[in-house]
């Protein structure tokens, strides 16, 4: 599959390609990720570290050429330790040349960002975090997304992130001065309210009960927050029990939205066989009912689709919370001018 048809499906976990479309330069937030020159901190090979987190292998340093798509989006890793069983990054069609848990660091992800900021002559939102978690356990050692964070608040950029971990924590002084300044929207994917079933599901992250607390702390501080609840998966948590869950979270911690493309999950060569790897792990023959229901299907669309998708959208009607996926994606998008001109005019 050619590497541009492969990004663009990413965009139909809702099977909403066709609405999208105009949008996918928000969410594939990389590349240039392949514009790779050289490799290791100052040599032509690769310099690999050992790392003692959770799930993880180790990570390698490279150099890239540049680090903001046409999009204005960046990732700063390649790869993750977080352990999803359903993550779609681990697909073939990205072309990974080394293990996904083997991250890949952008050493110099900050000098690159901060010679693009300089350059630009109109501000706007800059998004991290959508092929991969900007803070992932090597980030606690690395701080490469702090440094970066650092950049955006200091030369007056918005900032949209996406993240699983409670790690984003660490760097609450800066959101609250990016958002100051211009506008900070973070992120979090809620895709399964029971506990146990979350840390199979997602292993090497905080839980959903964590990340709901992350919510509430961001909201206490000022700062718009964004839910994506997807996947859902069948047989798994594509029930009204989970969705109401996860859906009381999200009225509870005040979330201005709510992203849903819609009940399922896509699956495609390297994603799939890691994914039906763990259901034989951890829920045996369901494997089989997948297989038996989907066959190879890409797009595995819940059967309770339609009633949860409609049960979401009047709740959110009737709590205020946006759901539409065009509205939400051009709130990543939406640079506050007149605020970003008012608080550099000061200096």
């Amino acid at each position: 599959m050619p590497e541009d048809n492969c990004q663009l499906y990413i965009l139909s976990w809702a099977f909403r390609v066709s609405i999208l479309f105009p949008y996918y330069n928000i969410l594939l937030t990389d590349d240039p990720e392949r514009n790779i020159i050289t490799t290791g901190r100052n040599s032509g090979n690769a310099e690999r570290h050992s790392w003692s987190g959770k799930g993880s292998v180790g990570m390698h340093f490279v150099n890239a050429k540049g680090i903001l798509s046409s999009g204005n989006g960046m990732n700063l890793y390649r790869g993750c330790t977080h352990g999803c069983i359903y993550c779609d990054s681990r697909s073939l069609c990205y072309q990974f040349t080394h293990d996904f848990e083997d991250i890949e660091v952008k050493q110099n992800a900050p000098e690159l960002l901060e010679k693009a900021l300089r350059s630009r002559r109109k501000r706007c939102m800059i998004g991290t975090g959508a092929m991969c978690d900007p803070y992932m356990q090597c980030e606690e050692e690395l701080r490469l997304t702090r440094r970066c964070l650092e950049l955006i608040d200091e030369y007056g950029y918005g900032l949209a992130i996406q993240t699983k971990s409670d790690r984003i924590l660490r760097d609450l002084d800066l959101l609250r001065s990016i958002h100051h300044k211009a506008k900070c929207v973070v992120q979090m994917t809620l895709t399964t309210y029971d506990e146990d079933l979350c840390r199979i599901v997602e292993p090497n992250v905080c839980t959903t009960r964590r990340r709901f607390e992350v919510l509430k702390i961001m909201r206490e501080n000022g700062i718009p927050t964004v839910v994506w609840l997807s996947p859902l998966l069948p047989f798994l948590n594509d029930t009204k029990e989970n969705v109401e869950g996860i859906l009381d979270y999200c009225i509870q911690a005040g979330v201005y939205g709510i992203l849903c493309f819609g009940i399922g999950l896509t699956l495609r060569q390297g994603n799939r066989e890691y994914f039906y790897a763990n259901l034989d792990r951890h829920f045996p023959g369901l494997h089989e009912k997948y297989h038996k229901t989907y066959g190879y299907d890409y797009e595995i669309a819940s059967e309770n689709g339609a009633e949860l998708m409609a049960f979401l959208r009047e709740q959110c009607r009737k709590h205020h919370i946006v759901f539409d996926v065009k509205t939400l994606f051009s709130y990543f998008h939406e640079f506050p001018e007149n605020k970003g001109y008012e608080q550099l005019s000061l200096f």
